[in-house]
């Protein structure tokens, strides 16, 4: 694995504990959205909007819709030239 990708994915994690405000010890391909009670609808928005700061792309909506866990997360972001 390369040193970009083991950052972004790093980077990633920070991004779902920020918006979510979980440890980065329950962030894994398996969590999904609406499995935990952080994320809810409105910390989607605030997670999506930070994915795109972070990773200076901009979602487009069929994606942020498809967004339902954090290993569909990463497919996703794969599209926008990401390495996970």
């Amino acid at each position: 694995m390369t040193q970009t990708k083991v950052n972004n994915i790093q980077r990633l994690k920070k991004v779902f504990s920020q918006s979510l405000s979980i440890s980065e010890s329950q962030i894994n391909d398996e969590l999904e959205y609406n499995s935990i009670q952080q994320w809810d609808s409105t910390a989607h928005m605030a997670l999506v909007a930070q994915l795109e700061a972070e990773f200076n792309i901009m979602l487009d909506i069929d994606d942020i819709i498809d967004m339902s866990s954090v290993g569909k997360c990463k497919e996703i972001l794969k599209k926008y030239n990401v390495e996970l």
